[in-house]
């Protein structure tokens, strides 16, 4: 008897955590609609003369994409005298020959163009981008990834906003080259147009704090120097600078309507990594940044609203819990159903798929999208982010504890083009791993109680059960496969 109410109360306390997760969603949301009449960023003129900026572009193995972007950073409009770009070069393949030919190719074409190589990877992407600034001429830092291709105009667009001596950095909202390819790349970019467009314009609106994105934004130089640098004790060095630029007592702009087209992962191993890293590397900030906000002499909401963005990931910890406990605590409370339908399923019901729904659609509307698509894709969009808890929750314990960590990149292939020969190159496939397997296995378990509740009538709970299952069969089934046919084709290749 003890057991089960342990069981139900914990139910309970996982369920209600995650309504409050749901109402903060909302919340962003209500945030966003009212401020953005008030406040929404307006284009500036461009200034008499253009600063020096540097472009930084971060590389480690880039084969498939460095020359694309070195051509799409060349083609900038801006003055080329007023344009230094270097090629932060890390890479241990091919990549650094593509990248010196590319260079001297430029550099002959009157672009100042430096090609940066270290003798080791200390410190990863924040310790290539603090080799580069100490050698870096420009006073503002522009950084693309290798998966961007900026827009000619980047640069006089957002270059404006930092003649408010208070601004240190201007982000823009990332679009995706190849949005439509997979389910799985139309799900990720409903994911990411609802990180910019909501929460990023709602923190930024409301006098928040809200992030520079690690690529497509502009930093001015003296905030960098002034909040620390780049430091490599979190795997998100983004995330932790733009807090301490923001402590110190810089602003942010965020420009929705400055768009940074930049490709999607299309395996499901690849964007299951990239997740690992966010979420690992926001778990290490929060761990070490927390403290400190609370400390600062900042508002209230400005110190609610960080714990919000820097432990939402813990959001998955969650999940996992409810996986584990949703089958039981169904049985359970078989013989109290009418309380539980009241104090618990309806209010979780409400604020959790209800808010998600809001979100997601105001987002696609505010990126200038029908809100109709990500309501067609919402059942796969929950499933994924469910299939995801597993994944998420491995790397969140371990941003609780321990060192960084190695900073594992996400493959970039090239997807956008027809076709990529690095589907058949194995230093381009991410990492199979043994967590595909424990999906597999939670398949078979979501498959088995979700039998075992039709037979006995568990109607109200069946939606989540089919939910975890839907998105651990999803996220194992396509790792597997994918595995298997990139592995094939390596061998062939």
């Amino acid at each position: 008897m003890i057991a089960a109410d342990v069981t139900l109360y914990a139910y309970a306390v996982v369920l209600g955590l995650l309504g409050i997760f749901g109402l903060h969603r909302l919340y962003l949301v209500a945030l966003l609609v009212r401020t953005s009449a008030r406040t929404r960023e307006v284009p500036l003129d461009e200034p008499d003369e253009w600063p020096m900026v540097t472009v930084q572009l971060p590389v480690f193995n880039e084969l498939y994409v460095v020359t694309r972007l070195l051509d799409a950073v060349a083609a900038l409009d801006y003055p080329p005298e007023r344009l230094e770009i270097q090629v932060l070069d890390d890479s241990s393949d091919g990549t650094s020959g593509a990248v010196a030919d590319r260079a001297a190719r430029l550099a002959e074409a009157g672009l100042i163009v430096h090609h940066l190589r270290r003798p080791k990877r200390i410190g990863f992407k924040a310790g290539a981008l603090e080799a580069g600034m100490r050698v870096a001429r420009g006073e503002f830092i522009c950084v693309f990834d290798a998966d961007f291709l900026p827009t000619p105009d980047f640069l006089r667009r957002a270059v404006p906003y930092l003649s408010d001596p208070e601004v240190g950095m201007v982000q823009a909202r990332w679009s995706h080259l190849n949005r439509e390819r997979s389910l799985l790349t139309k799900i990720q970019a409903i994911f990411l147009d609802a990180h910019f467009a909501i929460e990023h314009a709602a923190r930024n609106q409301a006098g928040r704090y809200f992030n520079f994105n690690g690529t497509a934004g502009v930093w001015r130089r003296t905030a960098i120097e002034d909040a620390g640098g780049w430091q490599h004790d979190t795997l998100t060095e983004d995330l932790d600078l733009s807090y301490r630029a923001q402590l110190a007592g810089w602003r942010f702009v965020y420009l929705n309507d400055l768009e940074a087209p930049a490709e999607l992962p299309e395996s499901v191993g690849a964007f299951k990594s990239q997740q690992r890293r966010w979420t690992r590397g926001a778990v290490q900030t929060a761990r070490k940044l927390l403290p400190r906000i609370w400390r600062a002499a900042v508002p209230v909401s400005t110190k609610l609203e960080a714990t919000f963005h820097l432990t939402s990931n813990l959001a998955y910890v969650l999940m996992v819990a409810l996986a584990l406990l949703v089958f039981p605590a169904m049985v359970l409370r078989a013989q109290a159903i009418g309380t539980w339908v009241i104090w618990v399923e309806v209010p979780v019901l409400l604020f959790g798929t209800g808010s998600i729904c809001v979100y997601f659609a105001v987002a696609q509307r505010a990126v200038g999208r029908s809100w109709m698509g990500a309501a067609l894709r919402l059942p796969a969009l929950m499933a994924l982010g469910a299939g995801l808890a597993l994944n998420n929750t491995v790397a969140a314990i371990r941003g609780l504890g321990g060192p960084a960590g190695e900073f594992v990149r996400t493959p970039k292939t090239a997807a956008a083009a027809a076709v990529s020969s690095a589907s058949a190159d194995e230093r381009y496939v991410a990492p199979l791993g043994w967590l595909p397997w424990i999906e597999l296995a939670l398949t078979s378990y979501f498959f088995t109680v979700v039998v075992i509740a039709v037979q006995r009538g568990m109607w109200m709970g069946l939606p989540v059960l089919v939910l975890f299952l839907g998105g651990y069969a999803y996220v194992s089934v396509l790792a597997l496969g994918q595995a298997w046919h990139l592995r094939s084709a390596a061998e062939r290749a």
